[in-house]
């Protein structure tokens, strides 16, 4: 469940990066807040079970991978091969830090949860 509030927290992040973008209205930026705030709950749940360093390594790479990709195809931001290619890498360092990432720390944070209670 930890690596699917990684992803909403990528998606989210998504979605309040074009908001400080583009709002103009008041009602747009409180949109954009509360974004914000829903974004870094999902990072906060995912740092429960996940060490936070990869929670936030896959949040920024992955969100900003998406986010410079839709900028190419939605915004028709200037695009180049360097530039996909740079993004490539960071989609593969986003799948190596998830591949290489030990499953036993959601047991290991479970085991010292109830050996402090």
């Amino acid at each position: 469940m930890a690596w699917i509030y990684v992803l909403f927290a990528a998606i989210v992040e998504v979605f309040w990066v074009i908001g400080l973008k583009y709002s103009d209205s008041l009602l747009e930026w409180a949109g954009t807040a509360f974004v914000i705030v829903l974004s870094f709950y999902f990072v906060i749940k995912a740092c429960e079970r996940l060490p936070s360093g990869t929670v936030y390594a896959v949040f920024t790479g992955s969100g900003a991978a998406a986010i410079v990709l839709i900028d190419f195809i939605v915004f028709g931001a200037h695009f180049s091969m360097a530039k996909l290619f740079f993004i490539a890498l960071i989609i593969f360092g986003v799948i190596g830090i998830k591949i290489t990432t030990d499953d036993d720390a959601d047991q290991q944070t479970d085991t010292a949860k109830q050996g402090g209670e």
